[in-house]
């Protein structure tokens, strides 16, 4: 990917930054995507794709991979550029006479955006799986992290390792296409959501409790696993879903007010204390502050429309409304 010449880079590629690139093009902005993930829809895609997400305003229910597909058809009209497997890493400065600084980005793939203004929608950050205590070698050749599509699981022995909501979802999920799903869970209580682990206990997968996985053994791909019971397994995948630790990366060493050195501290309009810089989603931090993607369309919404006029001090605050602005054809 050669350098970029941007007005708003947008440093995440969940739902709420493919909302904010569809709302950069409605203000004529060009844009930039990154996310350090290989494909859009951040936590969303890679981890719950067929989960039903039901608090999305006008959709009942829509699955995560659904909703992402729709985002990003809403967004593609104004042609965002997308760089995706690169984490965005240096911030630089770059005073103008008269007019806001350029920012800067360069990218862990040696790519250098540079923009007007910066809009951070990346969620929890960087995150990275807790690993299997047993099994690591089989990564790619029976074990996994996330299940970003059912098909490679389809008449398979399954074993997902884990309590919380991803091993609940990903169980029921693949349920319906394995030949068996058993889910191992260390403890007898569940962290998933109670209503979740209600459809678990009445459906086919089998549930094993107060066990772990201490070994894996296979020849060319994974075989079975041994659980600390004593018990084994046959399983030719293995979903490892015990968490995900989670970090901002670079982005803590670009002079930004932090909160819990997790979340960026933004005011009413999304501004960080650096000038040109926007946060929104999970990301953001200020009192009140509710975490759902629903508050986060909102919130990416105003901070490009508040970066509109940093760009612009002439430009009007207001964007129109989109039925005398529709999008290009």
């Amino acid at each position: 990917m050669s350098d970029l010449d941007v007005d708003v880079l947008i440093v995440g590629a969940g739902p709420v930054g493919l909302f904010g690139a569809y709302y950069a093009g409605v203000r004529g902005l060009r844009t930039a995507v990154v996310d350090s993930l290989s494909q859009v829809g951040g936590q969303v895609s890679a981890m719950y794709p067929e989960k039903q997400i039901h608090d999305i305003a006008g959709f009942p229910a829509v699955s995560g991979r659904d909703l992402v597909a729709g985002l990003v058809e809403q967004a593609a009209p104004y042609e965002p550029a997308y760089l995706m497997g690169q984490e965005a890493q240096r911030l630089d400065r770059v005073p103008q006479d008269g007019r806001p600084d350029l920012l800067v980005v360069k990218t862990s793939a040696g790519t250098e955006i540079t923009a007007g203004s910066v809009v951070v929608t990346g969620g929890i950050g960087t995150f990275t799986p807790r690993p299997l205590p047993a099994g690591e070698e089989f990564l790619g050749r029976g074990l996994a992290y996330f299940v970003p599509d059912s098909s490679g699981y389809a008449g398979k022995d399954v074993v997902v390792v884990g309590g919380g909501d991803s091993a609940v979802d990903w169980a029921l999920m693949l349920q319906p296409v394995a030949r068996s799903v058993t889910l191992v869970h260390r403890r007898a209580a569940f962290r998933a959501h109670r209503g979740t682990v209600e459809r678990l206990r009445s459906s086919p997968v089998e549930i094993v409790t107060d066990a772990q996985v201490v070994a894996t053994t296979g020849v060319d791909e994974l075989e079975q696993v041994e659980l600390s019971t004593g018990r084994t397994l046959p399983c030719r995948r293995l979903v490892a879903a015990l968490g995900f630790t989670a970090d901002l990366g670079p982005v803590r060493e670009w002079g930004l007010d932090l909160r819990d050195n997790r979340h960026l501290v933004v005011d009413s309009a999304m501004r960080t204390n650096v000038p040109g810089i926007y946060a929104a989603g999970d990301i953001a931090d200020y009192d009140g502050k509710v975490r759902l993607i629903a508050v986060g369309f909102g919130e990416v919404a105003t901070a490009v429309n508040n970066a509109a006029v940093h760009l612009d001090p002439r430009a009007q605050l207001f964007p129109g409304h989109s039925t005398d602005n529709p999008a290009p054809v």
